[in-house]
């Protein structure tokens, strides 16, 4: 009976060993096309989520990456960033419009033209693509004031800074306004700049550069038909599927040379943005960055002019770190860092200068959200285990010091007129009113309310100067 239940074992063993090996080489021989989402303005969160994509894509060999975006657009840093990525990537990137009502304004008509594959869904548009200042209002043509008449003489050109000759129809066979250039020379450059960006990105894939100028230029948008027609993106498909039979044995170009995709029975893979970019991108956000700035400045304003405080300061350095990295002003591994070394000196100040909480639990939460920001492949993937075990850690030692500080408040004080209240002393004569006591080797005047003896015990209640307040012991004879 033995025999035949371990046999039985066996086998099932074998099976499941068999099945889970079947298993693994299909995964490992399935084609796969990952499927990313970016439905957020472009920001550094979206930058990370979006280059861990790719590296996931390469790991596991997919034959294509689509990314469903709809964005208002965002930082020029992240953008070039994942443009970058993108065009070095081993794995072809299809940038799709989706869903309905979906758009890629600004920095998504960037991505779009960087795409090996330009893709819009029905009831999307695209466009908008004039830089502007962070904050908007009168920074580049296009949102600031008009340009004006009689402008200085541009002495590159001899035109107007504001004008330009006609230049006769444009792409979409209107009457086409002179170019802008814009007001001063910083807006030339800017503007020249994302010119020459989006036109060279049109030129590598063979898209219209005529109309990608004019949407940096004059900011016009295209529906997705009108894109098709123009020959600004290569399909309008109504979803993931239609899109993988469309763009079947089309060509795109590579870093390393052209490359036929080959998406048919691709099977579709999710690479869904995980909590950390989530939190990341709720920092990022132009309008929560923008209010983290304006706490960090003034945080730091009213610890400077009040010392001592700590509440604003320890508050300002952590919010102004946090607006530094969301405006990319600080890189994500360097932002991390900074939070984490702030951290760890605002628990270390709460060890040696006590301020009830404050700098602990302010280092605390410098030294949680640095980890998470930390947290990249390419620098240091840390755990969360770890980060979680430190924090807990770093509150027990803030937690000790706290119950410490506590406790030493309690104590009775050991020096000053505090100390006398309570202590023994002995009766040097009889008296009954006014007499005198010893205490601590010391002759002190004293006061009773009740008659004493010579050599009784006696304990201080008050002290009224150079005289004591004493009543006699309960337990002296």
């Amino acid at each position: 009976m033995n025999g035949r239940i371990l046999l039985l074992a066996s086998l099932l063993c074998l099976a499941l060993g068999a099945l889970l090996a079947w298993q693994v080489q299909a995964q490992q021989g399935e084609r796969i096309a990952l499927v990313m989402t970016v439905d957020d303005a472009i920001g550094p969160a979206i930058g990370d989520y979006f280059q861990r994509g790719l590296e996931v894509a390469e790991e596991r060999e997919a034959e294509l990456v689509v990314v469903e975006m709809d964005t208002p657009g965002g930082l020029d840093a992240s953008m070039r960033a994942m443009i970058r990525s993108m065009l070095a990537s081993s794995v072809p990137v299809a940038i799709y419009v989706s869903p309905a009502g979906a758009r890629a304004a600004s920095a998504g008509t960037y991505l779009l033209y960087a795409s090996h594959v330009a893709a819009m869904g029905p009831a999307t548009h695209l466009g908008s693509a004039t830089p502007v200042q962070l904050g908007g209002g009168g920074g580049l043509p296009g949102l600031g004031e008009p340009e004006q008449e009689g402008a200085p003489e541009d002495p590159a050109d001899g035109k107007a800074a504001g004008k330009a000759e006609p230049s006769g129809e444009d792409v979409a066979g209107r009457e086409s306004p002179a170019k802008r250039r814009g007001e001063t020379a910083m807006e030339r450059k800017v503007l020249e700049d994302a010119v020459a960006y989006i036109r060279s990105l049109a030129e590598r894939h063979g898209r219209n550069a005529d109309w990608a100028e004019l949407a940096v230029r004059e900011a016009v948008n295209l529906t997705a038909r009108e894109a098709l027609e123009q020959n600004v993106i290569d399909v309008v498909a109504t979803d993931i599927d239609d899109l993988l039979e469309q763009v079947d044995g089309r060509k795109v170009v590579m870093s390393d040379g052209s490359l036929t995709l080959s998406t048919s029975d691709l099977v579709v893979e999710r690479f869904d943005p995980d909590w950390r970019t989530k939190l990341l991108s709720v920092i990022t956000n132009p309008n929560v960055a923008y209010f983290l700035m304006i706490i960090g400045f003034y945080g730091l304003i009213f610890e400077l002019s009040n010392p001592g405080g700590l509440v604003p300061g320890t508050i300002g350095i952590i919010s102004l770190l946090l607006a530094l990295f969301a405006f990319q002003v600080l890189p994500v591994n360097y932002a991390g860092l900074a939070l984490i070394l702030v951290g760890l000196g605002l628990i270390v100040g709460e060890a040696l200068m006590p301020s009830f909480g404050i700098l602990g639990i302010g280092g605390i939460v410098a030294f949680v959200i640095g980890s998470v920001i930390l947290m990249d492949a390419d620098t240091l993937n840390i755990s969360l285990p770890m980060i979680g075990g430190i924090a807990l850690l770093a509150a027990g030692l803030m937690l000790w010091v706290m119950t410490r500080f506590i406790g030493l408040r309690r104590r009775t004080p050991r020096t000053g007129q505090e100390e006398l209240l309570g202590s023994e002393a002995t009766a040097l004569e009889d008296f009954s009113g006014q007499g005198h006591v010893r205490l601590m080797g010391e002759r002190w005047n004293a006061r009773s309310t009740q008659p004493l003896s010579r050599g009784q015990s006696v304990r201080v209640t008050a002290v009224d100067g150079l005289t004591l307040e004493v009543e006699p012991l309960a337990s002296s004879p």
